[in-house]
């Protein structure tokens, strides 16, 4: 994906990894194409009764879904000057922050540009594509304590070398890097490409009947004890590094896919214990704020015993979403969502817009919970709601403090937010009631 130019899928939809990577990349894709059959061994995609052979040209637009074969001619539009204009009104208008979700320098450095306040979201594991990959996967398959400690040292300074120039391009704004959170499938490797028979044996055993619901987060973290840890001595120390030139990125460390406080608690050590052993060797306290990702039912009903031992949330509304419905985020929209929307069970697919009557709720009740008792815990979303204006405005009105999408939804993330609060505000105006006070990222007073 990362090689490619465009990416077209037989299955998914619109929050499936797939996507999910390519909208961050910044690159067109149309995802679960009903009908597409690939053939790898004879070099053809056939739709249909179109047969394309490998190297015959697509094109695709991302926005429309549509695929044509052969070269269309495409031309990058700039955005004109009064756009600019446009959303600077918008930034003094809203209340809710923007920010990006983001993985490497590059796609920071794009956001800022589009006018994100920071990051909400760094997905560490997105770090190990390509060809990082045997980086996680030696730590995952190592034979021993030893194979472990050797491919977690690399790990380390792999991560070092990824976050630092993560933090240079972000600067003195926030960043939320969430700690390894990828189904365990993604890093095995394949039936026979292991190397030899001991690791095949290894991977066999890892390989999960329903990995998006195995293996990962917070769990492989508790199971492979110093994982954590060497990614947030490398975070911290490089945060040093960067510090030391005069730049100080608002360094928050996410714990994901928490269920249990008790695995909050014990996540959260591991990343004191790498603070103070960064501290020890550098001289440097690195200031951070420590917080988890609500994506479980769970979590979001026990958002005060969470809150207890956590700074901020970001809600990942996808898997949230997932979970809540029991609707498998890669598999149902291409045929059941489809259907719901025909019978009009649904009049929106809930990955694209935030429903708000289920997951909205537990959202709603979450902050509610956790500012009971921490009134001054902050609150986003960093799923791929977080650049749907209907789906903005539920935040807005729910009291979050900012949303996180990808790069090149921030400008319609900073416009929606706007509208929310205009909305609010002429709301407020008809109705004649008090205005509530809350401050948005910067401190700027709604």
């Amino acid at each position: 994906m990362l090689a490619a130019t465009a990416v077209l899928t037989g299955s998914g939809g619109i929050a499936s990894h797939a996507a999910v990577v390519a909208r961050g990349a910044g690159k067109p894709a149309v995802c679960g194409v009903e009908g597409l059959r690939l053939d790898k061994a004879a070099g053809t995609v056939r739709i249909g009764e179109r047969v394309l052979r490998e190297g015959d040209a697509v094109s695709l637009d991302g926005r429309t879904g549509a695929v044509y074969a052969g070269t269309l001619s495409v031309s990058v539009a700039g955005p004109p000057p009064e756009l600019s204009t446009l959303l600077e009104w918008a930034d003094d208008s809203r209340r809710l922050g923007v920010r990006v979700n983001a993985d490497t320098a590059a796609e920071v450095t794009t956001a800022v540009a589009l006018g994100a306040e920071g990051v909400g979201l760094c997905r560490t594991e997105h770090q190990f594509l390509g060809d990082r990959l045997p980086l996680i996967r030696s730590v995952i398959l190592a034979a021993d304590p030893a194979a472990r400690d050797e491919a977690l040292l690399a790990l380390e300074h792999a991560q070092h070398e990824d976050f630092t120039a993560l933090l240079t391009a972000v600067g003195d704004r926030p960043v939320t890097v969430r700690l390894l959170d990828a189904p365990l499938h993604e890093f095995l490797p394949a039936p026979g490409e292991a190397g030899d028979a001991a690791a095949e044996q290894r991977a066999a055993s890892l390989r999960e009947a329903n990995p998006m619901l195995g293996l990962r987060g917070v769990r492989l973290a508790l199971l492979h004890e110093r994982l954590y840890p060497a990614q947030a001595e490398a975070l911290f120390s490089a945060w040093v590094e960067v510090a030391a030139t005069g730049v100080r990125p608002q360094l928050e460390v996410m714990i994901p896919l928490v269920s249990l406080p008790e695995e909050l608690q014990a996540a959260a050590a591991f990343v004191r214990d790498a603070a103070e052993t960064v501290a020890a060797r550098t001289g440097v306290r690195v200031p951070y704020r420590l917080g988890t990702m609500i994506e479980t039912p769970r979590a979001a009903l026990l958002a005060a015993e969470l809150a207890e031992h956590a700074e901020f949330f970001s809600f990942g509304t996808n898997d949230l979403t997932q979970l809540t419905y029991g609707f498998s985020r890669d598999d149902v929209e291409r045929q059941v969502l489809a259907s719901y929307q025909e019978r009009g069970f649904l009049t929106a697919s809930p990955f694209a817009r935030l429903d708000p009557h289920g997951v909205g709720a537990l959202i709603a009740l979450a902050v509610e919970r956790a500012r009971s008792v921490r009134p001054d815990i902050k609150l986003g979303v960093c799923g791929e709601h977080g650049g749907d204006p209907d789906s903005i405005a539920f935040c807005d009105d729910v009291g979050l403090d900012y949303v996180s999408c990808s790069a090149h939804r921030v400008p319609v993330a900073r416009m929606a937010a706007a509208h929310s609060a205009l909305r609010e505000a002429e709301s407020r105006s008809a109705s004649g009631s008090g205005s509530r006070s809350r401050s948005n990222e910067n401190g700027t007073p709604a």
